[in-house]
């Protein structure tokens, strides 16, 4: 095979047909690495930068090629692909035009991602969140069928593709029409499911209390608990909720000294110390009263006690944390879920805590306790701002005395520009907004560059990932 370069476009040719179809030959490519993938899990270097040049000439994102990367994950950056998985290995309605062989190129790319993700599965342990990608993966292979999400493995498949006529000639084209084997898939995704769960061997450990013992709580562990936590019963279920009390304990102590000493408000004079002991100041009080120093009796007579000051200037504020809680940000949502329950044990901060991905959920109620509040989580799914905006937007009383805090990679699953336009009515409203991008402990963030440019024209640039700077923006605008 070949490479022919001109200008920005690559063509390639097959050294025995020099003058085969220039698209014939692309699709052959990027088949011919399905199958090497498939078969073989080491890189073929000359297939992937040829199939790398394949799709980046036909304007699709190079993260097809990336087998790290989920469907669901590639689709959020680049949501127009949505519809295009949508019934891609289906028979062709009747009367639609499948001689289009630019389009088939386009299609062998994007059925070279599905397969390759399902059905490269790999071998070795398995954390819950490799397992939840599959499953994703999956629902979308069965989305390109024809069928719903989780119909061929659970056995349902009647409708859909299944249930249409198969045509004797195949799918939309030379497109593989895998729809006639829909009876063989449905088995074949439930198997390699089971194989996937049955190489998770944290849930063994986890049904022992001695091996369950000897884990160190993690972040990682935590997600993998978190993720899994429905699928755990009796025992294992209560090492589970052991282990991610113990980390969400361990991480709040550190948080809580975090927040003590951050700055706070200004001393109010206007409030009378209270004569307590711990108040008293014991080195003013012998000062003023130095006057009433006996020498023959050697003794100080004190007839008025000075306290300190120690109100501070406090106005009741409403804090609003509003989290996603999709896959790629559960390291946030475990943080930012602590940091609320920290900040709600302040006197006068009225915290409310909203986490979302394509629905949104009122977590306020268990605002107090981080270790149930995580429990009514459910991570992964894609992102939808603008639900979550409108559960947060009745929550705003008072502008001038409401923070809101939106911690997200903004790399909404629809359109970017409904999600923006709610915070920039808020943020003109009077609300202090804070954009996170993430809440870890090394700081590291990615955020929607899209996002990124409006939030700093708003006036309201992202703020750094690292969560000390995120509880010193707090308690500067709390103090």
């Amino acid at each position: 095979m070949t490479e022919h370069t001109t200008g920005q476009s690559a063509r390639y040719t097959s050294p025995q047909n020099p003058e085969a179809d220039p698209h014939d030959n692309r699709r052959q490519v990027l088949y011919w690495r399905l199958l090497a993938r498939l078969f073989d899990p080491e890189e073929q270097a000359t297939l992937e930068s040829a199939s790398l040049a394949v799709v980046e000439d036909i304007g699709l994102p190079s993260a097809l090629l990336d087998p790290q990367a989920s469907v669901d994950s590639v689709v959020q950056r680049h949501p127009e692909l949505a519809t295009e998985f949508d019934g891609l290995m289906a028979p062709a309605p009747d009367g639609q035009d499948v001689s289009d062989r630019a389009a088939e190129v386009r299609r062998a790319a994007l059925v070279s991602k599905v397969l390759l993700n399902v059905f490269a599965s790999g071998s070795g342990t398995v954390t819950a969140g490799q397992l939840a990608r599959w499953q994703s993966d999956a629902g979308w292979l069965e989305r390109t069928l024809g069928c719903e999400p989780g119909e061929l493995r659970g056995g349902r498949a009647g409708g859909g593709a299944a249930g249409q006529g198969v045509s004797g000639t195949g799918g939309r084209g030379t497109t593989p029409d895998l729809s006639r084997l829909i009876p063989a898939i449905g088995p074949e995704l439930g198997a390699l499911e089971a194989d996937l769960v049955k190489r998770m061997r944290l849930r063994e450990v986890l049904a022992d209390p001695e091996l369950a013992a000897q884990l160190t709580p993690s972040m990682s562990l935590i997600e993998q608990l978190l993720r899994d936590k429905s699928n755990l019963s009796g025992v294992a279920l209560a090492n589970a909720k052991a282990l991610i009390r113990r980390f969400v304990d361990e991480v709040a102590e550190v948080l809580r000294t975090q927040v003590q000493k951050a700055t706070v408000g200004d001393l109010d004079r206007s409030v009378p110390p209270k004569r307590i002991f711990r108040n008293l100041d014991l080195d003013r009080t012998i000062w003023k009263n130095l006057t009433n120093w006996s020498p023959e009796e050697e003794r100080l007579y004190v007839d008025r006690l000075y306290y300190r000051h120690t109100a501070r200037k406090t106005t009741p504020q409403r804090l609003i944390v509003v989290v996603d809680q999709s896959g790629s940000m559960v390291n946030s949502m475990v943080n930012c879920t602590i940091l609320a329950s920290i900040f709600a044990g302040l006197p006068k901060v009225d915290v409310h805590l909203i986490a979302y991905d394509t629905q949104a959920i009122d977590l306020t109620p268990w605002v107090h306790d981080p270790f149930e509040t995580l429990l009514r989580t459910k991570l992964g799914g894609g992102n939808d701002g603008p639900v979550a905006m409108a559960m947060a937007r009745p929550k705003i009383s008072d502008p001038k005395d409401t923070v809101m805090v939106w911690i997200s990679d903004f790399y909404e699953f629809h359109r970017s520009q409904p999600l923006f336009e709610g915070i920039e009515a808020v943020h003109r409203s009077g609300v202090k907004f804070i954009p996170v991008g993430s809440v870890t402990s090394s700081g590291r963030q990615e955020v929607n560059p899209w996002f990124r440019e409006r939030f700093k024209a708003l006036g309201t640039p992202v703020v750094s990932g690292h969560i000390r700077k995120l509880v010193h923006e707090l308690k500067t605008f709390l103090a």
